[in-house]
């Protein structure tokens, strides 16, 4: 049942779409740069467990109800868009003022948020995200037959999602790590806010602009 025929095309699908740049590759290189490593490493371990919420609801038919309701659907987007905003703004506001990050490993350096904000930051994103929503509810009910326990099945898939990807998540920040001593320079910090920033936001206009699918 785990390791049937599917499995394969399953695993490679499934590793081309977690290294496609998007909104969580910004948030963990975001979130890397201003907090480090360790706040890199959890913004991914959250976001990725936001994928076991996405499993769940989708075994149990949620999605499917919150796909045929126009309300709720625009309520879920309209929600995850205005929150990539936020994210956005908070990043280009620290470009405004021009502090220089905060990178773990450089001397004098102090992380400016606490242990829970990235954890928050990354189920957040991935949870009111309602591409995945969309996507777990179209992509995953291939790879399960008739026969296979939904529920079973498809957090045995989104296992194999949170792993794969967080191998390549977990990998950017530690790349993102190294570069600490250039990241605390102040006009690179700055540019760095300000493109991630203008980049969230544009992710969350394009969300809220989107036609329900």
């Amino acid at each position: 049942m785990l390791f049937d025929t599917q499995f394969l095309p399953f695993l490679l699908a499934i590793t081309l779409l977690s290294i496609t740049p998007g909104v969580d590759t910004l948030l963990v290189i975001r979130n890397t740069a201003r907090g480090g490593v360790r706040d890199g490493i959890l913004t991914s371990l959250a976001i990725c467990c936001g994928l076991f919420v996405h499993a769940t609801v989708s075994a149990l038919g949620i999605s499917l109800i919150l796909l045929q309701s126009a309300w709720a659907f625009s309520a879920l987007k309209l929600a995850g868009a205005a929150y990539l905003v936020w994210l956005g703004i908070q990043s280009l506001l620290s470009a405004r003022r021009g502090n220089p990050l905060p990178v773990a490993g450089v001397t004098g350096a102090q992380r400016r948020v606490g242990f829970w904000q990235p954890i928050r930051e990354g189920l957040l994103s991935n949870v009111l995200n309602p591409k995945t929503v969309v996507f777990y509810m179209a992509f995953l009910p291939q790879f399960i037959a008739p026969g296979d326990p939904a529920l079973l099945k498809s957090l045995w898939l989104a296992s194999v999602h949170f792993v794969i990807a967080n191998l390549w998540q977990i990998g950017i920040a530690l790349m993102v790590g190294r570069a600490g001593h250039w990241l605390a320079k102040r006009w690179l910090s700055r540019t760095l806010d300000a493109v991630t920033g203008s980049v969230l936001v544009l992710f969350g206009v394009k969300l809220a602009l989107a036609q329900r699918p």
